[in-house]
C-alpha cells in the first residue's frame, strides 16, 4: 500500500479521522500546528481499526466476486 492510494481515498481518511478520533481537519489551523508524525500515526491506525479506509484498501478475500 502506498501513501498515493491511502491519499487517493481522502474523503474516506477525513471521515474515518472524525469518527475514530474525533479530529475535524476543517478545523482552521489544526493540520499546521501538527506535525506530519502525527497525522501519519492516526492514518496508520484507521488501517488498523475497523473503518472505512481500511475496507476500501483491504478488503476480505473474495470481496470482489461477491459485488458481482
Amino acid at each position: 500500500m502506498t501513501w498515493r492510494q491511502i491519499l487517493a481515498e481522502w474523503p474516506l481518511v477525513e471521515n474515518d479521522l472524525h469518527d475514530q478520533y474525533g479530529i475535524d481537519v476543517e478545523e482552521p489551523g489544526l493540520l499546521q500546528s501538527r506535525s506530519w508524525r502525527w497525522l501519519r500515526t492516526r492514518i496508520f491506525g484507521l488501517l488498523s481499526a475497523d473503518s472505512r479506509l481500511y475496507r476500501q484498501l483491504c478488503p476480505p478475500p473474495g470481496a470482489a466476486d461477491r459485488t458481482n
